[in-house]
C-alpha cells in the first residue's frame, strides 16, 4: 500500500491561509421526529384495544325467553350458574351505568367494560340500562349475547338495580 508523503511546510501554510476564518457548519439536515418508546407502546395498546373491541351488531337477535325477567346463558354454561346470578350469589366487581347514552355510545362503553373486565380477570359485572324508553333495555341483551366472553346474564336483584340492570357472568382467562 502506497503512503502519501507528508505535505511540505509551504503547502501547509498555504492551506492554513486558505481556510482562515472558516468555521464548522451546523448540521442542516432535518431528522424525522421519532416518538419516544413509551408513546409508541401506548399507541400499540390503543390499536390492540380497538382490534379487540367487539363490534356489536344491531341485526343479530338471539333467542331470549320473552316470559319473566331478562336472562340468557350460552349452551355450554350450566343452568346452575344462571340460577346463582338470579339469586344474587355473584357480587359484581365492575359497574357500568348507561343512563343518558345513545346506542352507539352505549356500545363503546360496553366494549370498554368487557375489555377492562377481561384485563382485570373479573367474573361478574353489573350494567345499569335504566327504564327510559326501553331502547337500551332491549338492545343490551342482544349485544351481550354476541360477545364470546359473556357466559350468562340475568336481570339484577333489587340490591343491584332490579329490572333496570343486568348482572353479567363473564369467562375468566388466566
Amino acid at each position: 500500500m502506497a503512503t502519501t508523503p507528508p505535505p511540505e511546510d509551504d503547502e501547509q501554510a498555504l492551506f492554513k491561509e486558505a481556510v482562515r476564518g472558516v468555521r464548522k457548519l451546523k448540521q442542516d439536515t432535518i431528522s424525522p421526529h421519532r416518538a419516544p418508546v413509551k408513546v409508541k407502546a401506548q399507541r400499540h395498546e390503543v390499536r390492540k384495544d380497538k382490534a379487540e373491541a367487539h363490534p356489536f351488531s344491531d341485526l343479530y337477535e338471539p333467542w331470549l325467553e320473552q316470559e319473566g325477567p331478562t336472562r340468557y346463558r350460552q349452551a355450554d354454561t350450566s343452568a346452575y350458574e344462571l340460577k346463582k346470578l338470579r339469586r344474587g350469589d355473584y357480587v359484581p366487581d365492575l359497574f357500568l351505568d348507561l343512563h343518558g347514552l345513545t346506542q352507539e355510545q352505549a356500545k363503546e362503553e360496553l366494549a370498554a367494560l368487557l375489555l377492562a373486565a377481561r384485563r382485570q380477570h373479573v367474573k361478574c359485572v353489573s350494567i345499569m340500562h335504566g327504564h327510559g324508553k326501553h331502547i337500551l333495555k332491549q338492545r343490551l341483551p342482544m349485544w351481550l349475547a354476541q360477545h364470546p366472553q359473556v357466559l350468562a346474564f340475568h336481570q339484577a336483584t333489587r340490591a343491584w338495580g332490579g329490572n333496570a340492570a343486568l348482572l353479567v357472568l363473564l369467562r375468566v382467562e388466566l
